[in-house]
């Protein structure tokens, strides 16, 4: 999903009138977050730092940091208007530990010092369901690989989508990866009802949306690994189309052009 340019809108100023909340080097920041961010009059450095990685317009981000005080909330997206939002949001709410970054999730291991973030936020990424697109995915193999530089001894991953093949895929990345799952859910919000949402998921879920969530936390480095995983998302949906009651965003067309696929195949063969 991209976030449109509202009428009068002008990216520039926005940018400018927020940029107390946007870090624009982090990685002059790399290992020390916690206490560069501490705010004015403030000698106690945060006790975590935490992504939320692929923010939007910083809905969770924000009530994250409401809740945790104490905590460092840094928001990365490379969309230019979530930053912009997002700053606004924190500015407004008077969110001192809720930083906006803009970048992308192959960024992350220059942003952040080795250990330095106890969890990663992954909240309704984009699932880019066809296989020239996979290397994109947040939960690929190889941003996996990366995270685990950046992550505290006892950090974790936390995994939340409204697609099904997403999860499933995510499932083959993490075990490669050698990341222990600790909780796994098809039903998240109903499990956590009182959890901090995303834009996207209160979006998806009016429309019908089940809240898959994954948990994971690294393991035993597995050295050197090779991908084994199919990367097209169309391997990981079920085998009834007709049935499917809610499509995951981003592969309404392809679940489309499948169904109809299969119909005319079982057409031909009673012809």
């Amino acid at each position: 999903m991209h976030a449109r340019l509202p009428k009068n809108f002008v990216l520039e100023e926005r940018l400018e009138t927020y940029a107390d909340a946007i870090e624009l080097r982090p990685a002059n920041l790399a290992g020390r977050w916690a206490e560069a961010c501490l705010s004015l009059g403030s000698d106690v450095p945060y006790r975590e730092v935490r992504l939320d990685l692929g923010c939007g317009k910083g809905h969770f981000s924000a009530a994250s940091a409401k809740r945790e005080p104490d905590v460092l909330f840094i928001g990365i997206d490379a969309e230019p208007i979530c930053i912009a939002y997002a700053a606004q949001k924190a500015t407004e709410e008077g969110l001192r530990n809720m930083v906006l970054v803009p970048g992308t999730g192959e960024q992350v291991v220059d942003m952040f010092g080795a250990g330095e973030v106890s969890r990663i936020h992954l909240n309704f990424p984009t699932p880019y369901p066809r296989k020239k697109e996979a290397h994109k995915r947040l939960v690929i193999l190889e941003r996996l690989l990366e995270y685990r530089r950046i992550l505290a001894p006892a950090g974790e991953v936390a995994l939340r989508t409204d697609s099904q093949p997403l999860r499933d895929f995510a499932l083959t990345q993490f075990e490669l990866a050698g990341y222990d799952v600790t909780w796994q859910s098809d039903d998240a919000r109903g499990e956590h009802p009182d959890d901090p949402t995303s834009e996207y998921e209160e979006r998806l879920s009016a429309q019908g949306a089940c809240v898959y969530a994954i948990t994971a936390r690294p393991g035993k480095d597995p050295g050197y690994v090779e991908q084994t995983a199919p990367l097209s998302l169309v391997d990981y949906l079920p085998q009834d189309l007709q049935n499917l009651d809610y499509v995951p965003h981003g592969m309404q067309g392809t679940v489309i052009n499948l169904r109809n696929r299969r119909i005319h195949e079982a057409m031909r063969a009673r012809n």
